[in-house]
């Protein structure tokens, strides 16, 4: 389980100097290059192995290069890829069905990324505001939480209160109104008449895994069905077996009006989102309202498939809400001693670093150089989500390399 950056990564280093000449420079990767990978580990292109706690933001929850899901895409490949919306294909009916009976909905509406999903159920939440609930025309509001992170389109990060993915880029749509994430009386004050939708994570990923306080998702449910507003909630980080539940709103038994997937859904090989929801919100959508050329093609509704059957036994949330407990257990040993604050839930946590220790950014190179790959977000917080395949005794190697960084030792 050994790991690490050196001088002598040849291979690496020149890969790197490609990317940073040709490729735009959206992100700020660690200098790793990964070449293989397998379950929870990747290899560089010098052979050295890290152990992956970031699994793709949660789009890789079953690991990489999971036998079943790999064997379904191989299949499907053979057979079609694309055929776009203009026909039915064999694939998508079964895909939805199986979706849609995971979720205990009706009906799926399928798209290919996170993004693109969110800004699918804000059309259909202004779509029933107006055709169901009797909003008057281009008056409808949507009411979001403070510190979301929903994806970064020109609609989406109008609605961010993060300055790196918002400024610059406006003007912005309107209709959005956004309040203290986890403060229901902010929440309840600003709906109103034409509020056609209340749009959450359950847990904020991109925030730093941020809980809201106990309770907070029943009450946000009881408030928008009395005030007759759609709750929808965005499960693209927090679902499908990231948070030990198959969705996060399962933590509180809570039932949004329509969840919004991706990520995990495409299983770690093509991109598949989709928002799920009852008749009584979908079928506002009528032919030409909304569309995507690859949403719902074969391969991806293959694979969606296989991942939909994957979480239907139940063993992947098992083993998160087991594994979870122990990496809880083990990052708040480190409180005091150079951590501030754990959160966890599942497979998944935001680990506060004393900044006067050192940033997140320094946490994680320091980290990538013990074999063990992170992702820090807003300074001095990092995230851990690694996929749900990890095997426990990797689990530990990673809570032993995160303490050693911490607390300074050189073992």
């Amino acid at each position: 389980m050994l790991g690490g950056m050196t001088t002598a990564n040849v291979k690496n280093t020149a890969a790197i100097e490609v990317d940073e000449t040709y490729v735009a420079h959206n992100y700020h990767p660690l200098p790793v290059v990964v070449a293989e990978a397998a379950g929870a580990w990747v290899t560089d292109l010098d052979g050295k192995r890290y152990l992956d706690c970031l699994a793709g933001y949660s789009a890789l929850n079953f690991g990489h290069g999971h036998p079943e899901l790999l064997a379904t895409a191989h299949g499907q490949l053979d057979r079609v890829t694309l055929t776009s919306r203009a026909f039915h294909n064999a694939e998508l009916g079964p895909f939805c069905e199986a979706l849609a009976t995971l979720a205990g909905k009706d009906m799926v509406l399928p798209m290919n990324t996170g993004a693109e999903a969110v800004e699918t159920a804000i059309k259909v939440s202004r779509k029933w505001a107006y055709d169901v609930k009797g909003v008057p025309a281009d008056q409808a509001n949507i009411v979001v939480g403070q510190g979301n992170f929903h994806g970064r389109t020109t609609t989406i990060v109008g609605f961010s209160d993060d300055p790196g993915a918002r400024d610059g880029f406006g003007p912005f749509t309107p209709g959005f109104r956004s309040v203290p994430y986890g403060d229901l009386a902010a929440l309840d004050a600003a709906i109103d008449e034409n509020t056609a939708a209340v749009l959450m994570e359950p847990i904020q990923g991109e925030g730093g895994v941020i809980v809201p306080p106990e309770g907070f998702l029943r009450e946000v449910r009881e408030l928008t069905t009395r005030r007759r507003v759609l709750f929808v909630a965005d499960e693209i980080q927090s679902g499908l077996g990231r948070t030990g539940t198959t969705f996060a709103c399962d933590l509180e038994e809570v039932v949004p009006d329509i969840y919004i997937l991706g990520k995990a859904l495409g299983g770690g090989i093509v991109p598949v989102s989709a928002i799920v929801a009852n008749h009584d919100v979908l079928d506002v959508i009528h032919p030409g309202n909304h569309g995507s050329t690859f949403g719902g093609n074969p391969l991806a509704a293959a694979v969606g498939h296989a991942v939909v059957d994957l979480l239907a036994t139940g063993e992947y949330q098992q083993r998160a809400a087991r594994l979870g407990q122990r990496l809880d257990e083990g990052l708040r040993a480190l409180i005091g001693q150079g951590v501030l604050a754990v959160r966890a839930r599942g497979l998944w946590a935001g680990v506060d670093v004393d900044p006067a220790l050192m940033s997140g950014r320094e946490l994680c190179e320091r980290l990538a150089a013990r074999g063990v790959l992170a992702k820090e977000t807003h300074g001095s917080t990092v995230r851990l989500a690694p996929p749900l395949v990890i095997e426990e005794g990797d689990l530990d190697w990673m809570l032993e390399q995160i303490g050693a960084v911490i607390t300074g030792r050189t073992d």
